[in-house]
């Protein structure tokens, strides 16, 4: 592994550990085994390597959606792959979808650190709103909206029904943060979820 790399691994290890704010370049730099003036040759400052460490999740999503056969940011695209998908494939999905967000390294430790700093900074609060909250209802909303619109599925009200999907993956997940024990509930509240909301809006399988 270089060392750009490891300074991102450590770095984030220690966010997820002390805080965001609690932790300091130096304390990176120690970490990795440098000096911090080694660390600036690669990062300028600690916000730099934050915003790589988005990067990189953003880029193990994109792999992620690929690996599963979905383009994972254009809706109507995806929209067209999911109408035709037999539930056992959608399940399927959903699980594997579910199971990345929580055992992903990087993930994990990323929510974990949102998760102390939400309530002390406020740029970090939104930051949690945009990754786990907004951005997902957005994808989710768009991809619900274009399968209305083709008679896929039936609603008179979108932003509801993407609360109806949505919220309650938000919950299971958060849940086997706190308790990872509970897991295998989760897994099968998430199969029943799938299955009633299929059944409540109308998707033709």
């Amino acid at each position: 592994m270089d060392t750009k790399q490891r300074i991102l691994d450590e770095a984030l290890t220690l966010f997820s550990e002390k805080g965001y704010a609690n932790v300091f370049v130096g304390d990176i730099a120690e970490r990795v085994g440098i000096k911090a003036p080694s660390l600036y040759k690669h990062y300028k400052s600690k916000k730099a390597i934050f915003d790589a460490i988005i990067d990189k999740m953003n880029e193990s999503f994109a792999e992620q959606a690929k690996a599963m056969q979905i383009n994972g940011s254009d809706a109507v695209a995806d929209a067209e792959i999911y109408k035709g998908l037999p539930e056992e494939q959608l399940l399927k999905l959903g699980r594997q979808f579910f199971l990345y967000f929580l055992h992903d390294d990087y993930n994990q430790k990323f929510r974990k650190m949102l998760t102390l700093e939400q309530f002390h900074d406020e740029d970090l609060a939104k930051i949690y709103s945009r990754i786990y909250v907004d951005d997902p209802l957005s994808y989710q909303g768009m991809l619900f909206g274009f399968m209305v619109t083709s008679g896929i599925l039936k609603t008179d009200n979108v932003q509801i029904m993407t609360l109806h999907f949505y919220a309650p993956i938000y919950y299971l997940l958060t849940i086997c943060d706190r308790e990872p024990d509970r897991e295998p509930e989760a897994l099968k509240l998430l199969d029943d979820h799938i299955k009633q909301f299929d059944r409540i809006y109308g998707r033709e399988n």
